[in-house]
């Protein structure tokens, strides 16, 4: 299945809004297991290299993959229900703005952020009717 997206091939910083239906359990480095229950996710990416957030957004749209990064497991189980974007972001940024909202939480410390210094993890638990306009982004596939 082919979807489309309203995306530049510029550089900048996403949000995944993935909702999952069932418990996801899977393992990252140091042998620890993770365990999601099923509701709403809100994952903050960067796409900086060769084809910018459009690159980087289809491959996460893709259905068949390796798992490199920890969003992979969780866009493997569930549905990408909307993204965000942002170009010249900074998925920091987003995190930010997406955790002062009411019942935003944080699942799993580190999750998503292996390489971030600054944040608790790049994954958030959100509300069910959370999308990209709460923070004030448009919603790329439904542009």
């Amino acid at each position: 299945m082919r979807i489309d997206i309203n995306c530049p091939s510029l550089p900048g910083a996403y949000i995944l809004v993935v909702d999952l239906a069932e418990p996801l359990g899977f393992g990252i480095a140091g042998g620890r297991a993770v365990r999601l229950e099923p509701g709403r996710y809100a994952y903050c990416g960067s796409a900086r290299g060769p084809g910018g957030l459009a690159g980087r957004l289809s491959r996460h749209l893709r259905t068949r993959k390796p798992m490199h990064w920890h969003v992979d497991h969780l866009t493997g189980a569930g549905r990408i229900a909307a993204i965000g974007i942002c170009v010249d972001g900074r998925e920091c940024d987003l995190l930010d703005a997406i955790a002062r909202l009411p019942g935003t939480w944080i699942p799993v410390p580190g999750l998503g952020s292996s390489d971030c210094t600054r944040c608790a993890a790049h994954l958030a638990a959100v509300d069910p009717g959370f999308g990209p306009s709460a923070i004030g982004l448009t919603d790329a596939l439904a542009a």
